[in-house]
């Protein structure tokens, strides 16, 4: 078994009384995409932040590229790429000048930097536009430029705070695309933070924290498989009642979201027909799917993931904007 990237084991988090993480372990491989979830609060944003040396941890071992980040802060940061949500670059600048300026902060060698700087913006597609200042990107071509940025120094962790927030469908399905791209030619493992649950299908593995704790990590495929068969959403002008009838008549308990009540049934084909003869309320309509990760969310979490004003890796940020970068 190759060593992981990075390693957390017992990791604790408190600020006084308020335990913010509460004992996580977990592990990522080298190469992998790894996925972040939780709801505000959960614990999310401490733990990265800790793994990127913004904060120190209370208790527990937490290693980044082999690197204690309590022990070695400056040998994490030198092997760890951050793209934060909030735009960081220069709007003045051209896109090769944002990449010049950040290469001399990491002190990469000016015999190296026009090649490295080259190569960067091959993979994410911005070598025709690298004369042209920011201000004049779209916001997808802005959130290109921000990854090149990020994996300029040779980076082995890509983190990332929700990397295409924003976005159009199209423009997000591309920032994949150069992704996958970074992380196959760069040999990267990428940690990331989403809401954007099609997106999380893009993980290899997913950790769900919820009040300090992990509490699900798996494959998409195996989180999925946490929520027993199909879910079937029902709407009727009687919400209480048909909760209750579900609940003493067919033995299901229910969740009201939206406006509509989500069951778990194991044979939603043959559920259908049982819930139209067996409940005396109206129904205006069913319908059926298989589950998705926003199910596996919402059933262990009790919470919708969603975009929210306070956003997963806000610490981060204000530290990202004082924080220049540390030379190799």
């Amino acid at each position: 078994m190759p060593r992981p990237v990075i390693r957390v084991r017992d990791l604790v988090k408190t600020y006084g009384k308020v335990e913010a993480v509460r004992g996580i372990d977990l592990e990522v491989g080298p190469g992998e995409i790894f996925g972040f979830l939780g709801p505000n609060g959960a614990g999310k944003s401490t733990t990265i932040s800790i793994l990127c040396t913004l904060i120190r941890p209370t208790s527990g071992i937490a290693e980044v590229a082999g690197f204690d980040v309590r022990e070695h802060p400056s040998a994490v940061r030198a092997r760890i790429g951050l793209v934060f949500q909030d735009p960081s670059l220069d709007g003045q600048l051209t896109g090769r000048e944002n990449l010049e300026f950040h290469a001399y902060l990491y002190g990469l060698p000016a015999a190296t930097r026009k090649q490295r700087i080259d190569d960067a913006l091959a993979i994410v597609d911005l070598a025709d536009r690298a004369g042209s200042t920011v201000m004049t990107y779209s916001g997808g071509m802005r959130r290109r430029l921000e990854i090149a940025r990020g994996i300029l120094h040779y980076p082995q962790v890509l983190f990332l705070d929700e990397p295409t927030l924003g976005l159009d469908p199209q423009t997000r399905n591309n920032i994949w695309e150069y992704l996958h791209t970074v992380r196959r030619r760069e040999h990267i493992t990428i940690f990331m933070t989403t809401h954007y649950m099609d997106e999380a299908e893009f993980c290899d593995r997913i950790a769900i924290i919820d009040q300090g704790r992990i509490v699900a990590l798996g494959t998409p495929a195996e989180l999925k498989t946490k929520v027993g068969g199909d879910v079937v959403t029902i709407t009727t002008p009687d919400m209480e009642r048909a909760a209750e009838e579900l609940r003493s008549v067919m033995h299901l308990e229910s969740t009201q979201l939206d406006g509509t009540l989500r069951v778990e049934v194991s044979d939603s084909a043959s559920f259908v027909p049982r819930l139209f003869s067996e409940l005396t309320v109206p129904i205006s309509a069913v319908s059926a799917r298989r589950p998705s990760l926003d199910d596996v969310f919402l059933k262990l979490t009790g919470r919708e993931i969603r975009e929210q004003a306070t956003t997963s890796l806000d610490a981060m940020r204000r530290m990202g904007r004082m924080w220049g970068g540390a030379r190799r």
